[in-house]
């Protein structure tokens, strides 16, 4: 098989999607697992972590330092039941991990807002190596449920936003900051909630954002959801759009700058619906946005991939919090992951690439590889491309992306044409991206080293297509 190969790029969607990977109700779940899964990687992967390193339980899991805690609320500890920043290797075994597999982090990080410059500084300096990243400070600071505004006034909650983004900047510049607090009221005075005290956070921010749940059974897990009764939420999919809408126009307006809007965790929880019903609003949510062809709102963030309630597109198994159970939502979610205006755009060149080539990662909405059209009789039998290399890529055919970590040599790619068969002599793109191999940029002193990885790939890969099979069965 001698195919051309010609050079492939990555640019952003025009609404993109990310996806909450564990928090206080679920663990982590690798990102070999979600792939196989969905089928495709997102934007960003959302991590959530919680940093005060003051307190005397620090640094243990809040909810393991005070099990015997009356506790009535999720969020009555003495601080939030995240997993602990820096504590066993986290985040930055999760960071390499999303960052292998194509995907940005975003860092969800709730955090004491009495520390220290040079405390801060010293954590900013941690993300200088990841790349693209992200970062979303002390989230929901308009409410009153964190420990962030238990502990702190709005006013002050806002001015740590600032002081740590400024750190951040200084520090590790290749990071963009989220801002995430409330919507534009409707109490008729046309004003953000908390506008006053939060309006130089808006400023600082590169990101604005707005957590949306059309359903939410915030009473989890101290009680059931049940007719009648007062510890869930509802909300209509159209009044959340408006309510978007009108915060984007708002924040441009008195902050004299249009920055991108996202929601930064977003469903409707099945606990509320049941299951059967919960992914419907999800679809009819985000397609408002693609018929609207609101191009100021910038992304959708799916909270979350497995859940111990009914929060994910699986729940954890009660028996083994190692398994999750797939729910129907994941085939509504799935709709939209593999709807165009969800996905990157990809471009090909027009001129041959030769070998060795030279690949660069700048995150998931900037990156350059390499594609070649393989021409099928029809659906294989088998289909495996080998690389001989010590390179991470990430690897597309018929719609559907594999990873090659560095060690390993042949990915089986037959699982693109389980449910999506192809038509006799079909031309398909395959495209190869190279991400960071151990999941951070090495600090080599280039002038882009932050924010670009680059990988030479030396021979072109090799194909294994087959349309028989040694022998059948009978």
């Amino acid at each position: 098989m001698d195919n051309k190969f010609y050079s492939a790029h990555i640019g952003p969607a025009k609404c993109a999607l990310d996806l909450g990977d564990g928090s206080e109700r679920a663990e982590y779940v690798n990102q070999d697992y979600i792939l196989h899964k969905l089928g495709r990687p997102h934007r960003c992967v959302n991590i959530m972590y919680t940093l005060y390193p003051n307190d005397k339980e620090w640094p243990a899991r809040i909810s393991v330092a005070c099990k015997n805690m009356e506790v009535s609320f999720q969020w009555d500890y003495p601080y939030d039941d995240y997993f602990p920043y820096g504590a066993d290797g986290q985040p930055f075994e999760q960071m390499r991990d999303i960052r292998r597999h194509g995907q940005d982090v975003l860092l969800t990080l709730t955090i004491d807002c009495s520390l220290s410059d040079e405390y801060l500084r010293e954590i900013a300096r941690q993300f200088r190596t990841f790349g693209r990243m992200r970062i979303r400070i002390n989230h929901e600071c308009n409410g009153s449920w964190f420990t962030h505004n238990r502990r702190f006034s709005y006013e002050e909650v806002g001015k740590f936003f600032v002081r740590f983004n400024n750190i951040i900047k200084e520090e590790a510049p290749n990071v963009k900051t989220i801002f995430c607090a409330g919507f534009i009221k409707d109490d008729g005075s046309d004003e953000i909630d908390r506008q006053a005290e939060f309006l130089e956070a808006y400023k600082a921010a590169d990101i604005w954002s707005a957590d949306c749940y059309l359903a939410l059974h915030y009473g989890w897990p101290f009680d059931v959801c049940e007719e009648g009764g007062t510890s869930f939420s509802h909300g209509a999919v159209d009044a959340y759009y408006n309510k978007f809408e009108r915060t984007a126009k708002k924040l441009s307006e008195i902050t004299g700058t249009a920055k991108p809007i996202t929601t930064a965790e977003f469903n409707t929880d099945g606990d509320v619906t049941g299951p059967l019903s919960q992914g419907e609003s999800i679809k009819r949510f985000a397609f408002k946005f693609r018929d609207n062809k609101a191009d100021w709102f910038k992304g959708i963030s799916m909270y979350q991939f497995r859940d111990r309630g009914r929060l994910g597109l699986e729940i954890e198994d009660p028996n083994n919090p190692a398994v999750g159970i797939e729910q129907p939502i994941m085939n509504d979610y799935k709709e939209v992951l593999f709807d165009p205006y969800f996905m990157p755009e990809i471009t090909s060149g027009s001129e041959e690439v030769s070998f060795p080539v030279k690949m660069r990662w700048g995150g998931s909405e900037d990156a350059d590889g390499i594609t070649v059209p393989v021409t099928f009789e029809h659906s294989p039998e088998f289909c495996e491309v080998t690389v001989d290399e010590e390179i991470g890529l990430m690897i597309e055919i018929n719609g559907r992306w594999f990873y090659k970590a560095p060690t390993t040599k042949t990915i089986d790619l037959m699982s693109a044409f389980f449910n999506n068969p192809i038509a006799d002599k079909t031309t398909l793109n395959v495209k190869f991206f190279a991400t960071p191999a151990d999941g951070e940029n090495p600090e080599n002193g280039s002038d882009d080293w932050n924010i670009n990885y680059y990988t030479e790939l030396k021979n072109p890969p090799q194909f294994r297509i087959r349309y028989t099979t040694p022998s059948k069965v009978l």
